[in-house]
């Protein structure tokens, strides 16, 4: 006959062990894919460093030295339809469209440019103290990369830093942040010279995610080393996320979707 003790004595045992047998593996970053919804062509010549939707309109920033602009692009056909050339000792990076204003950081001058959104003239020209890399809005401060693993929330009068955050996923610092972009909530950062995409929580720097585009640029004739995926950019009115690259010949509107936990 089955021992009424011992049957309880293992019976408790196995509710203790249970738990820790059902337990979830640790929490992991989340990883997604992509799909190519749509192409669009894009300038070859235009080195890309900031790209912007705004009610319709699409702006670019280019980089290089004697290369570096603003323009106002059409999304269906690439064409410039606006056009301010950089002087040539400026290194045009990244931008943001803030109201009826249009930001643009420089690389190693110590400038940042203000202009007119709709013609854009000159409004104002503010110091810098950093390296300027991406630029973006959350719609009140504007959010800044230098290639490190920080984020900078600036004053849009000043440019001053109201608050810094480090780039973290598990403790590990992501270093060489570069164009940015604000989808619902979250930080979209290129990381430099790689094919993955961010998804950043503003408030603490966590990185909640990773958008794998590897494949994206295949079959595509890239004549540079530095023909390299950066430039994103949201349409938040159809929620529309377009991908591009340096000296890339096509812009790609493309669907994120889950992939594979990472590792």
């Amino acid at each position: 006959m089955r021992n009424p003790v011992i049957f309880a004595t293992l019976y408790a045992v196995l509710l203790l062990l249970l738990p820790g047998c059902l337990r979830q593996p640790e929490n992991r970053t989340k990883s997604y894919g992509y799909v190519v919804v749509q192409t669009y062509p894009h300038a070859l010549s235009a080195f890309t460093e900031g790209l912007v939707w705004d009610h319709g309109r699409v702006y670019e920033g280019t980089g290089k030295l004697g290369l570096s602009s603003l323009r106002r692009v059409d999304l269906h056909s690439g064409k410039i339809l606006q056009l301010r050339e950089c002087n040539p000792a400026i290194y045009g990076e990244g931008i943001a469209v803030l109201g009826d204003r249009i930001y643009q950081l420089t690389w190693k001058n110590h400038l940042a440019f203000v202009y007119d959104k709709h013609d854009f003239s000159l409004l104002e020209t503010i110091k810098y103290p950093r390296q300027g890399w991406g630029l973006t809005t959350d719609n009140i401060n504007l959010v800044a990369s230098d290639g490190t693993s920080s984020l900078y929330f600036l004053d849009p009068k000043t440019l001053t830093a109201a608050r810094k955050v480090t780039v973290r996923d598990h403790g590990r610092q992501i270093q060489y942040l570069n164009e940015l972009e604000y989808i619902k909530g979250r930080i979209y950062a290129n990381v430099y010279r790689s094919n993955r995409i961010a998804i950043i929580n503003p408030t603490d720097g966590t990185v909640d995610g990773w958008v794998d585009l590897a494949g994206l640029g295949d079959g595509l004739k890239l004549h540079d080393d530095d023909a390299i995926l950066n430039g994103i950019m949201y349409d938040s009115q159809d929620n529309r996320i377009f991908v591009t690259g340096k000296y890339w010949p096509t812009l790609f509107e493309i669907r994120i979707q889950p992939a594979r936990v990472a590792k």
